[in-house]
């Protein structure tokens, strides 16, 4: 394995940092179950990814979610956090593969990220019904169903489970990735227009 640079090492530590910070600043959104956050942490493990790799990136990840545990705590007894170590290999190992896959160029970038967040919203579907919302549901000391109906105040269109995956993970999971995501790319695009030594992609002409 490659040794890692000290400027790798202190910018994987920053940007893991900022995630943290970012991660804390978490709202809701209306007709979304309160447990549901909006953040913008991922959009400093985008930068990572695209710029150092995915294994700075898995690191920012960790990092993350460390610092806002430890300065804030959880606001769904831990279970988002778990939920955002599953998605780790969600976002990193699909997005790194079809970039590289397609020789690293804007385009890459651009299909790598689309089909990053369908394949991680995808999943999220999985990991909800199955894993985070029964773990929630067990530590509120309720069955999933009393969750659903707790969520059904706020958006009368769940009913069961079904409609829970349907309009609250699928739509709050796709507003989160995309704006992560896009917000992500404008700032790389940015970083590559401003300092030569970003270069996160190759030019066109060396595909």
């Amino acid at each position: 394995m490659k040794k890692w640079s000290v400027k790798k090492l202190v910018l994987t530590a920053i940007l893991g940092g900022l995630a943290g910070v970012l991660m804390s600043l978490g709202f809701s959104l209306p007709f979304m179950p309160t447990f549901y956050k909006i953040d913008f942490s991922d959009v400093p493990s985008i930068i990572a990814l695209f710029t150092m790799g995915p294994l700075s990136a898995a690191c920012v990840e960790v990092i993350k979610i460390v610092v806002k545990i430890a300065t804030v705590g959880s606001y769904s007894f831990g279970i988002g956090e778990l939920a955002n170590l599953i998605a780790i290999a969600l976002f990193i190992i699909p997005t790194w593969l079809i970039y590289k896959a397609m020789g690293k160029t804007k385009k890459a970038v651009v299909a790598s990220l689309f089909f990053g967040m369908l394949i991680r919203t995808g999943f999220a579907c999985f990991v909800n019904a199955y894993i985070t919302l029964p773990l929630y549901a067990r530590a509120m000391g309720m069955p999933v169903d009393s969750i659903v109906k707790m969520v059904a105040s706020v958006n009368p269109s769940i009913t069961d489970l079904r409609s829970f995956i349907l309009f609250a993970t699928i739509p709050f999971n796709l507003i989160k990735i995309a704006a992560n995501y896009g917000i992500g790319y404008f700032i790389l695009v940015r970083l590559a227009s401003a300092r030569t030594d970003v270069n996160f992609y190759k030019p066109e002409s060396a595909c």
